[in-house]
């Protein structure tokens, strides 16, 4: 009596036959595919409005129902930058630059110290570090604000760095001691043994092998640096305003003049898009290497 092989074989070649796809798997994977597009779509259209409206009129601007056809100008580009935008933005550069470069100059001897050679109770010290993410930002501005006045800094930059560091340097540390918790114990054995120091073994070997989880991280304080909107608000005037202080001036006692908003909005957008996409290749491989769980 013969047996019937499980195998499904082609009557001609006597190979087994390729399964046939579940057509219920076909079906749930077209629908989720079709949902993606629909959400990126829904999250992206904003963005798209506001690019669009940058280049209209305020008329058009403001119409409804919108103008869906028109033609574009650069007149209200020429309005924000006239308006005096090149100061806040040189501002925004200042403050997020000095204080991204101070937040990674602190967090990485910081990690290091949390992953690679672990004091007692390191929980107990992350939790401090985090702590300080959790206090609402409106509960604390108005010591800052009598400590800045009667030391004289109101108004001035580098109260912003200082703040700005300050407020990164939690997320920083946390970030960056996962990017150091991957390293082999083995390469820092081998760094020993050819007799590199602390500061040798960290300059010559962790800080290449963590550059992508390092862009990562000075990425992401740029980014909150750089949108910062409350710190600025109430501890700077005319000298040391932020581009999100000069984004609110587009809202004046004669109206919203949404196109000029629009222009700016997309002007202070920029930088953040063309740093992200200057440093997509160490982001992608940084954020793959476990500090976003």
């Amino acid at each position: 009596m013969t047996t019937t092989s499980p195998e499904i074989r082609s009557s001609a070649t006597g190979a087994p036959r390729a399964p046939r796809p579940d057509r219920g798997e076909g079906v749930r994977g077209g629908l989720l595919t079709v949902l993606t597009w629909v959400i990126a779509i829904a999250f992206f259209f904003p963005v798209a409005w506001m690019a669009v409206t940058a280049f209209k009129q305020e008329a058009q601007a403001a119409s409804s129902p919108p103008t869906w056809f028109f033609t574009p100008t650069l007149d209200q580009f020429r309005a924000v930058i006239d308006g005096g935008a090149g100061v806040y933005f040189a501002n925004s550069l200042i403050a997020t630059g000095f204080s991204t470069v101070l937040v990674i100059a602190l967090a990485v001897p910081a990690s290091y110290a949390l992953a690679i050679r672990p004091v007692k109770k390191t929980q107990d010290v992350l939790f401090f570090f985090m702590s300080t993410k959790m206090l609402p930002v409106v509960a604390v501005i108005v010591p800052i604000y009598v400590i800045a006045g009667r030391l004289h800094v109101l108004d001035t930059i580098w109260t912003l760095v200082v703040l700005y560091t300050a407020m990164n340097l939690p997320i920083a540390v946390w970030m960056m001691r996962s990017f150091f918790q991957e390293i082999p114990g083995e390469v820092l054995e081998a760094a020993s043994m050819d007799g590199a120091g602390l500061m040798r073994t960290l300059r010559a070997v962790l800080i290449p092998m963590v550059a992508p989880g390092l862009a990562a991280t000075a990425l992401i304080c740029v980014i909150f640096a750089w949108n910062e909107f409350f710190f600025a608000l109430n501890l700077t005037a005319a000298r040391a305003a932020t581009v999100p202080i000069f984004i609110t001036s587009t809202m004046t006692s004669e109206g919203l003049f949404l196109a000029r908003l629009s222009a700016a909005s997309l002007l202070a957008s920029l930088p953040v898009l063309i740093a992200g996409w200057v440093a997509q290749k160490q982001l992608v491989r940084g954020l793959s290497m476990g500090a976003i769980k």
